[in-house]
């Protein structure tokens, strides 16, 4: 890396690191590119040659978060035996992750209320892609070890995905022994059904 790539990467990190603060303090709608500037001596310019919006910055955020989140637990996935253990040991992972992740509740409301380009859409579509066809390769996995029957494992991701998901919305309410016992449940329930 030359020393021009160097300094756009530590602005970038500057700009990411003091913006990530602001929104965990205040979050996402009400932390304005002029606070973010305050609070990294970058012009408005700089800001937008590096993230293009306010929108860009915040998906940088989430994609960060992503990403540490997926190093943490390729760390751990190897410390499961089965796919079976996985998905419990992801379970777990994510019910830890997103109950004590301080930008939770800022990312709500960027998901829920923020009004987004097409491009930050698109971006937000390919990262709920890539958490299906992450699941998918732990179902598919499965299905290759003969651990579980012959199925569609892509439509097995989307729905793994979908109650993961629709259980994160429920465990932020929950006391962490509770919220834990309820992805174990979910686990349960979708590896073995309920009938």
């Amino acid at each position: 890396m030359n020393k021009k790539q160097l300094q756009t990467e530590q602005t970038k990190k500057k700009i990411a690191d003091a913006s990530k603060a602001l929104f965990i303090k205040k979050g996402y709608k009400a932390t304005a590119i002029e606070e973010i500037v305050k609070a990294t001596g970058c012009s408005a310019g700089n800001i937008y040659y590096h993230f293009k919006s306010k929108e860009g910055l915040f998906l940088y955020l989430i994609e960060e978060w992503d990403r540490e989140w997926e190093e943490n637990w390729r760390a751990k996935e190897g410390l499961y035996a089965t796919t079976a253990d996985k998905l419990y040991g992801m379970a777990e992972h994510l019910a830890l992750e997103q109950l004590n992740h301080p930008l939770t509740k800022a990312i709500d409301e960027f998901y829920h209320n923020a009004e987004k380009g097409s491009e930050i859409e698109e971006r937000i579509r390919q990262m709920i892609k890539g958490y299906v066809d992450f699941n998918k390769q732990l179902v598919q996995q499965g299905i290759d070890a003969g651990e579980f029957k012959a199925a569609d494992a892509a439509a097995l991701g989307m729905i793994l995905d979908g109650l993961l998901f629709g259980l994160s919305q429920h465990a932020r309410h929950m006391e962490r022994s509770e919220a834990l016992a309820a992805y174990r449940l979910a686990v349960d329930v979708f590896l073995h059904g309920i009938a």
